[in-house]
């Protein structure tokens, strides 16, 4: 089969990777790809935004199946216009997408079917948003309604940083934010649980626990994630089973209600208080750093998967993960989440340790001639799977001293709370 995967980060280098081992696959490229991808796959380089540029790269390379790796186009429908052109696509159509595309969407799902979330408000005018924060108290959350790549949700310890950021947000800050949403801070320890869902089934698709903030011991900035391990020490049977009991099947089952039954990858953001989950966020994807840490342990054929879920057919699928700890680091341009580095060489990549246990995914790179440079602010993402989490950490740690980047920053405690309550 030839396969596309559209993106260019770390996530969509990785779900390459995995689908590389098939013996179902003939070929791969990927748009418009990385330096990494390029060495598996072949990259087109397409503007994704250009739905119709797309279609003719599909259809001149004759694909089967098209994954979409990144939410911003499945949040304007890529989905959609490629059902309509009768091409196999992986991922939610452009309602299901509201999911993640509008933080107000998901909150009013969460309240119509009692789905366990934060106390929240949704506003427009920053007089009504000021008089929930003043009632509410702080700690406050300040969150972009629309997609904001992962720099829209601000904890704010006063009043006076909670108005700030929601004035921000109403005057437009992010493009596609014309809306705030506020919530209470919830306490407790986060747990990433994806999913793979068609029409008619679900499946576990992995735990992880990603790594939000800039520095160690969680402080600092927001940032898209600098890393993160599986399986999530916290995920239990019992911590599961009420997973998918009060936040899963109700969401399954609300939007099909709304007459638009979500298909793709699901991915909850959970905050588990005393044993109780709560959901803070879904995203309509993969996780990204979560994925390259799940690739390092997914023992099925990635490409089956994917092809019976297209089908509608997963509840014909078992899907094995093997029994390591893995862990993703990510090898950050110094100067992120703010003004980076960019257009750095990364000379010594050659160095690095390569085998079933130890990956590099690429994720701000390009290559020009035989060298590569960065280009994101989130650079390199080291991964490696071992029998336990400390080893696995130190395998990473081991790498990113032989990359040695002069250019490049990490966080050295991914995995700390794991680690430290071993």
């Amino acid at each position: 089969m030839n396969l596309a995967v559209i993106g260019s980060g770390g996530r969509e280098h990785s779900i390459c990777y995995k689908l590389k081992d098939s013996p179902r696959l003939k070929k791969l490229i990927c748009i418009p790809g990385n330096a990494g991808t390029q060495t598996i796959a072949e990259n087109v380089n397409e503007d994704i935004s250009d739905f119709d540029a797309l279609y003719k790269v599909i259809k001149e390379k004759k694909i089967d199946i098209v994954i979409v790796g990144p939410e911003q186009p499945l949040v304007d429908g890529l989905v959609d216009y490629l059902d309509k052109k009768k091409v196999r696509v992986f991922g939610p159509d452009k309602f299901s997408s509201q999911l993640e595309g509008s933080k107000a969407f998901m909150k009013k799902l969460c309240k119509k079917n009692n789905i366990p979330t934060a106390n929240y408000g949704v506003f427009n005018n920053l007089n009504n948003a000021k008089n929930f924060i003043k009632k509410n108290g702080t700690p406050i959350v300040v969150k972009a309604d629309g997609l904001a790549a992962g720099k829209g949700v601000s904890i704010c310890a006063s009043e006076k940083d909670a108005l700030k950021n929601t004035k921000e947000i109403l005057e437009g800050k992010f493009k596609s934010s014309n809306k705030v949403v506020l919530e209470e801070f919830l306490e407790g320890e986060e747990l990433s649980y994806f999913l793979i869902v068609d029409k008619n089934s679900y499946h576990f698709f992995g735990s992880a626990q990603d790594h939000k903030k800039l520095e160690e011991g969680d402080k600092g900035l927001n940032t898209g994630g600098m890393g993160a391990y599986s399986p999530a020490a916290l995920l239990t049977k019992k911590l599961e089973e009420k997973i998918i009991k009060k936040i899963i099947e109700p969401t399954i089952k609300g939007m099909k209600k709304l007459g638009h039954p979500y298909k793709g990858f699901l991915y909850a953001g959970l905050m588990i208080n005393k044993g109780e989950p709560y959901l803070i966020e879904y995203n309509i994807r993969m996780g990204d750093p979560e994925c390259q840490a799940l690739m390092m342990r997914l023992e099925t054929d990635l490409l089956e998967i994917i092809d019976l879920a297209t089908k509608n057919k997963i509840n014909n699928l078992k899907i094995k993960w093997n029994k390591k700890n893995s862990i993703t680091i990510v090898l950050c341009a110094k100067g992120y989440p703010s003004n980076y580095i960019k257009n750095s060489e990364i000379k010594n990549l050659s160095n690095a340790i390569i085998n079933k246990n130890n990956q590099i995914f690429h994720a701000g790179t390009y290559r020009k001639k035989n060298s590569i440079y960065s280009i994101g602010g989130r650079v390199l993402n080291i991964a490696s799977a071992a029998e336990d989490l400390n080893t696995a950490r130190n395998m990473c740690l081991n790498n990113i001293s032989k990359i040695n980047w002069k250019d490049g920053f990490f966080r050295k405690d991914i995995g700390w709370r794991a680690i430290n309550n071993k």
